[in-house]
């Protein structure tokens, strides 16, 4: 058994070193059990960001510059983050967050110097929503409205020269798309609207060639069918008011 003054050195030497940690480390231990671990600073989220970027961790890039602008609004590094989450929605093939994205940046920095590359991405982002003809293709005719006026106001942008090859792409698959509705309203006997949709396909894209050659033969081939499809509603009406006079009279 121990002596019993040992027992008492022993203890005493416990409460010292205790009371000596205290001292020393203050509330740092208190802090470490309890308090929340600190947050990452805005360089921080930006470094973090721009090394998943390398990475082609395009979702994690994401994740770091939307913390970055969304907590830090007046941080320096903020605009710059703001465009690297556009590109990395873009990278990442989310290309309607990504036209978001640029367009919320050309609305907040309208005079930044990177305005000429938004322009171009949200037409390329708009453009590379397309998937099939037959769906709506709203972003491809927002993105080449952007196209367009990169062309118009910043000519000689770098990006200028390639946006004109895009809003080329961007008219193709616009007017095979007023094709596309028009031969369905052909098919299902619509014969007006379909009239009206190749019309509008020879006014609007004159420089389509050949698709505006197919408009012209359908316009016409529409419109005869139209006037026949008229006439014969014309035709059975009255013959109906014929019949519906000759049996009151009886």
């Amino acid at each position: 058994m121990r002596h019993p003054v040992l027992r008492l050195r022993a203890a005493l030497f416990a409460l010292v070193v205790l009371a000596g940690v205290s001292g020393l480390a203050g509330c740092g231990i208190i802090d470490t059990l309890y308090l929340p671990v600190s947050e990452d600073t805005a360089q921080e989220l930006w470094e973090a960001g721009t090394d998943a970027m390398n990475a082609t961790d395009y979702y994690t890039a994401a994740v770091c510059f939307t913390k970055l602008k969304d907590r830090f609004p007046f941080s320096p590094y903020t605009v710059k983050a703001e465009l690297a989450l556009a590109d990395a929605y873009f990278l990442d093939k989310e290309y309607l967050e990504a036209m978001g994205a640029y367009l919320e940046f050309e609305n907040l920095h309208p005079r930044h110097s990177e305005i000429p590359y938004v322009l171009f991405q949200i037409g390329r982002s708009g453009l590379s929503t397309f998937t099939s003809i037959d769906l709506p293709q709203q972003p491809v005719a927002e993105g080449m409205e952007y196209l367009e006026r990169l062309v118009e106001q910043h000519p000689d942008s770098p990006y200028a020269q390639e946006a004109v090859k895009l809003i080329a792409e961007c008219r193709e698959i616009l007017c095979k798309r007023e094709l596309f509705v028009a031969d369905f309203y052909f098919r299902t006997e619509q014969y007006g609207g379909a009239w009206r949709r190749y019309q509008f396909v020879m006014e609007n894209f004159k420089e389509q060639g050949e698709l505006v050659e197919y408009a012209k033969l359908q316009s016409e081939l529409s419109y005869l069918r139209f006037q026949q499809s008229q006439s014969e509603k014309f035709r059975r009406k009255e013959q109906g008011h014929w019949k519906d006079e000759y049996f009151s009279w009886l």
